[in-house]
C-alpha cells in the first residue's frame, strides 16, 4: 500500500480486539515518532503517557465519555503539555542544541534571551494554549505513522482532562493531559471499519493560487 492508500484504510475506530497487543517494535516507532514531531521553536512542551494496565483503563472508561476503546485498547496514549514553560526549561533546550550541534553558545544567547524573555511575559493560559498547539502536532502525525505501521486508532478529545490528571498523578509531574489517543487493532465486527470516507472533494478542500 502507498500512503494514502493507508490513509483509506485508517479511520477513528470504534471498537478495538482486546486480545491483540501491539507489540514493542511497534511502540518502538510510536515513541520515536513522538518525539520526532515538529513544534514550535522546537521546544517540545509535550510528554505522552502510555497507559498499558487493563484495570487503569476499565477506570478510565467512566473519565472518557464510556467510550469503551479506552478498555478495550491495547495501549492509551495521553498527550500531555508540560505547565512550566519557564527560563529553565528554555535553557535546557539550548543546551541539547549546544551539546548536540557544537554551536557557540555566543551565537545561541539573542535567541535564548529572546525566548525567555517572550515565555516570561506570557500569562499560564497562553502558554498551555501554545503548548496545546504542539499535541495537535504530535497527535496528527501519531495518526498517520499509526496508519503505516497498520495499527488502528482513535482520536479524542471527548475526556475529563481534571479526573486524568488526578488518576494520573499528572500535577506532580508538571503536567496536564489534553488529548487521547486509544491503539490497537479493530474488532472483526466494528461496522465502522467498511464505511466509506465522507471527505470534500480535493477542489472543495484545495484552493491553487
Amino acid at each position: 500500500m502507498n500512503i494514502i492508500d493507508k490513509l483509506q484504510w485508517r479511520y477513528a475506530t470504534k471498537a478495538f480486539d482486546y486480545k491483540k497487543i501491539v507489540p514493542k517494535e511497534k511502540l518502538d516507532i510510536l515513541y520515536q515518532a513522538f518525539n520526532l514531531t515538529a513544534s514550535s521553536y522546537g521546544l517540545q512542551p509535550i510528554k505522552l503517557i502510555v497507559i498499558k494496565d487493563k484495570k487503569l483503563q476499565a477506570e478510565l472508561v467512566e473519565h472518557s465519555m464510556n467510550q469503551q476503546q479506552v478498555a478495550q485498547a491495547s495501549h492509551v496514549l495521553v498527550f500531555c503539555i508540560q505547565t512550566a514553560i519557564d527560563e529553565e526549561f528554555v535553557l535546557e533546550y539550548f543546551n541539547r542544541v549546544h551539546n548536540l550541534r557544537q554551536t557557540p553558545k555566543k551565537i545561541l544567547k539573542p535567541f535564548r534571551d529572546f525566548l525567555i524573555s517572550d515565555f516570561e511575559s506570557k500569562p499560564q493560559q497562553q502558554i498551555e494554549e501554545w503548548a496545546t498547539k504542539q499535541a495537535y502536532l504530535a497527535l496528527g502525525n501519531m495518526l498517520t505513522v499509526c496508519a503505516l505501521e497498520g495499527i488502528d486508532s482513535c482520536p479524542m478529545e471527548g475526556f475529563s482532562p481534571n479526573a486524568y490528571d488526578d488518576i494520573l498523578n499528572l500535577k506532580k509531574k508538571g503536567l496536564k493531559s489534553v488529548l487521547l489517543l486509544p491503539i490497537g487493532f479493530r474488532a472483526n465486527d466494528d461496522m465502522f471499519a467498511d464505511f466509506k470516507k465522507v471527505r470534500k472533494d480535493i477542489s472543495d478542500s484545495v484552493i491553487e493560487l
